[in-house]
């Protein structure tokens, strides 16, 4: 059984919690079986496990812990890093938990997440100028008055959230690719260039540099470039394997 498969036991349908009908399968895991199998994979592999719970939106507790967890991770690890190890003692703990917390929002990212609009701030309005014809008091006629207004916001549609989607490929992944269509004279698909073949766009590493940027100014966005966004990306990598050795863990306990 996979991580994915056990979903549907935290959102049930019916009062059964079993996978199968012991009428239809008498060999089947009972739901004590499934409630054990996962709680065997989340002492092997909490981290793993808190992480996809939490991005799947199971628990608000495992997505905590998972980032706390991340953080602990981070806080062994760091010192590897010259520019992170010479942070002051107290301020290396809020730095590793910022990284962290931006590494997790980026592994739970997918093309159907939603992302703050930049164009209205989130707010789902911008100011404008609009441009309207107004009649004079004194009866000499109409003239043109520019004011700012309040409007709603084109880009999200006043909701304020954006979809993050990669717009090329829409979410798919895949995009026709030109150049060797128009050499084979046929549509080829491949994966897409603008997002590498995920189907959404990721969170880029400089909000992650610019929320440490607001704890310390110790790391310079050189140094961020050179060695930290590296160190940044290895905890978004720490998460994806993870994942998998739970998934693994609970594959093995279920075989």
């Amino acid at each position: 059984m996979s991580l994915e498969a056990t979903v549907k036991y935290h959102f049930p349908k019916g009062q059964n919690f079993s996978g199968t009908a012991p009428q239809t399968s008498p060999d089947a895991m009972t739901g004590t079986d499934y409630v054990a199998a996962m709680g065997m994979t989340q002492s092997r592999a909490p981290l793993g496990y808190a992480a996809f719970m939490g991005k799947v939106g199971v628990s608000e507790n495992d997505a905590r812990r998972a980032v706390s967890l991340l953080t602990e991770f981070a806080l062994h690890t760091c010192d590897r890093v010259a520019a992170l190890r010479k942070l002051e003692t107290d301020v290396k703990p809020a730095v590793m938990q910022v990284l962290a917390t931006y590494a997790y929002l980026d592994y739970c990212r997918s093309a159907a997440s939603l992302k703050p609009c930049e164009c209205c701030n989130t707010t789902g309005f911008i100011d404008a100028e609009v441009v309207t014809m107004k009649s004079m008091l004194s009866g000499a006629g109409r003239r043109e008055v520019r004011e700012q207004v309040r409007v709603r916001c084109k880009t999200c549609a006043g909701k304020g959230v954006v979809s993050s989607a990669c717009r090329d490929c829409n979410g798919r992944g895949r995009a026709v690719m030109r150049k060797e269509s128009e050499r084979q004279g046929v549509p080829v698909m491949g994966d897409c260039k603008q997002c590498s073949g995920r189907g959404f766009e990721r969170i880029p590493s400089t909000a992650a540099y610019r929320a440490i940027s607001s704890i310390t100014d110790s790391i310079s966005l050189v140094t961020w470039e050179k060695s930290g966004k590296q160190f940044y990306e290895t905890l978004i990598g720490k998460l994806e394997m993870e994942e998998s050795w739970a998934n693994a863990a609970l594959n093995k306990v279920t075989a």
